[in-house]
């Protein structure tokens, strides 16, 4: 769990609405695009920003 914390924090994310957000809609995500949910890459959706741009 702190590990999880810790790399939101890392990321600029906000840890308690990262864990929130991600607990909420994991279940019907699909377990072939898991990456989509990692701290580092939920920041850029959060903020509009693209991997490509």
């Amino acid at each position: 769990m702190y590990s999880l914390i810790v790399t939101a924090k890392m990321n600029d994310v906000d840890p308690q609405a990262w864990l929130a957000e991600i607990l909420a809609c994991i279940a019907g995500h699909p377990v072939n695009r898991l990456d989509e949910l990692l701290p580092w890459n939920r920041r850029r959706v959060a903020t509009g920003t693209d991997a490509a741009a």
